[in-house]
């Protein structure tokens, strides 16, 4: 018997974790998606902290009544790419948490390199 879906994600997963390791001066955007929301977060692997998160539970991205859930993960993007501004942050290594470089994880990715990231 083949492997569930989500067997497969926490391969890929695993595999990318492998390669990508983020420092302070560039941390690993971390990618999580839900079913209803989007999450994303800059993580420096060398020390175990958070630089800064923004999600589609954000107040800012909620009271925008946005329609779609592509439109969202865009605005995710652009947020934590303003959030990372303001942190100093300006290139950082994508993390896309095993799921498919497709649908709304790549509108966070567009709206990031829109927000002022590099990757």
């Amino acid at each position: 018997m083949g492997l569930t879906k989500l067997d497969r994600r926490n391969r890929i997963r695993r595999r990318i974790r492998k390669i990508v390791s983020g420092t302070s001066s560039t941390p690993r955007m971390s990618v999580y998606r839900s079913n209803k929301e989007i999450y994303a977060q800059l993580i420096d692997d060398q020390t175990g902290k958070t630089i800064v998160a923004a999600s589609s539970r954000d107040k800012e991205i909620v009271d925008a009544k946005l329609t779609t859930k592509i439109e969202i993960a865009t605005s995710v993007g652009a947020r934590i790419g303003e959030l990372a501004g303001k942190a100093g942050v300006t290139e950082v290594k994508f993390d896309r948490g095993g799921y498919l470089y497709h649908g709304r994880v790549k509108a966070l990715a567009d709206g990031a390199r829109e927000g002022g990231l590099k990757f």
